[in-house]
């Protein structure tokens, strides 16, 4: 096989191969979903669904984060404390639903999250929620790090989770999903396993990595995440409920011809309000129903990958 360049792509030259191939990533071939090898998740399932439970803390007085309103000067005390909700309130009602349907949760962490609120952490571990890593803070964005800063990063946000937790985090989603060239690069040298960054698809695909390391895509939704709908569309709670079940009725209907995977994106500090809460409550109880009828995998990223990297071990056998 080539070596594949994964360079960033030269976009100062304009001659007729303009007109040609265009710059590609080169992580992954163009594959049609009705054209590939067919399997089931456990127990026959069809469709894996999983919530990414997103704990992130934010600067005080500076950096990035979503917003209520609009912000005149720093500090921001409107968007922090709106923000901050979510950590003090929203997610421990968040878990309290999730208990009472008994779903595991994908715990998508800052690592700021344990030098300021490590008891939310401790929670979930507890339940036996898969952490996975988010950066160290999303006041920032990891995309325009030198590629030292970003090795960095990655390495440390594995070793903080990994004396908390007790296991190293397999998953990686970047804070604002913000890329380097090198970050699948990167992850897969620094030992993970897969990230959630890349939203091109309903099944698990294989990246490339410069090194020839395994490192898996697990589909992260943004269609399906509260960010985008609630703060970007401006959607009602009411809405984004009702959008999490179509999406999961027309999916379960489709995973009758290919195997599918559902995420579901939430931010308890937008989820965790009380009247979205109680609409994510009668979407959660929709799909625990059929959970319980067994017609869904309820599980998490982690054991997502677990199953497909077993399957392409076994077919390589």
């Amino acid at each position: 096989m080539p070596a594949i360049d994964f360079a960033p792509p030269d976009h100062t030259s304009h001659t007729d191969s303009t007109f040609g191939l265009l710059p590609s990533h080169h992580r992954f071939d163009y594959s049609p979903i009705h054209r590939r090898q067919d399997y089931s998740w456990p127990r026959g399932a069809r469709l894996a669904v999983y919530l990414g439970f997103n704990l992130e803390h934010f600067a005080f007085g500076s950096g990035m984060g979503a917003k209520l309103g609009a912000s005149f000067n720093e500090p921001d005390v409107l968007n922090y404390t709106w923000r901050e909700y979510g950590n003090r309130v929203g997610a421990w009602r968040c878990l309290d639903l999730f208990d009472s349907f008994d779903l595991p949760a994908g715990i998508v962490a800052n690592t700021a999250i344990l030098d300021h609120c490590p008891e939310l952490i401790h929670a979930c571990v507890a339940r036996g929620d898969e952490m996975i890593a988010h950066g160290h803070t999303n006041a920032e964005q990891q995309g325009t790090y030198t590629e030292a800063a970003e090795r960095a990063l990655l390495s440390h946000c594995a070793e903080r989770f990994e004396r908390v937790a007790g296991v190293r985090p397999g998953g990686w989603l970047s804070p604002w999903i913000a890329e380097s060239h090198l970050t699948p690069d990167l992850l897969a040298e620094t030992g993970y396993r897969y990230t959630l960054n890349w939203c091109h698809d309903d099944q698990p695909t294989q990246l490339r990595t410069r090194g020839g390391s395994s490192l898996w895509s697990v589909p992260y939704p943004q269609e399906v995440n509260d960010i985008p709908m609630i703060v970007a569309r401006h959607m009602d709670g009411k809405d984004f409920a009702q959008l999490i079940i179509d999406n999961f009725d027309e999916m379960l209907e489709q995973s009758q011809r290919q195997p599918l995977v559902m995420g579901i994106a939430l931010h308890p500090y937008l989820v965790g309000q009380p009247y979205r809460l109680r609409h994510l409550r009668r979407a959660l109880a929709h799909i625990a129903h059929h959970r319980d009828r067994g017609e869904v995998w309820f599980t998490t990223p982690g054991a997502i990958c677990a199953h497909v990297d077993t399957l392409t071990q076994e077919s390589a056998a």
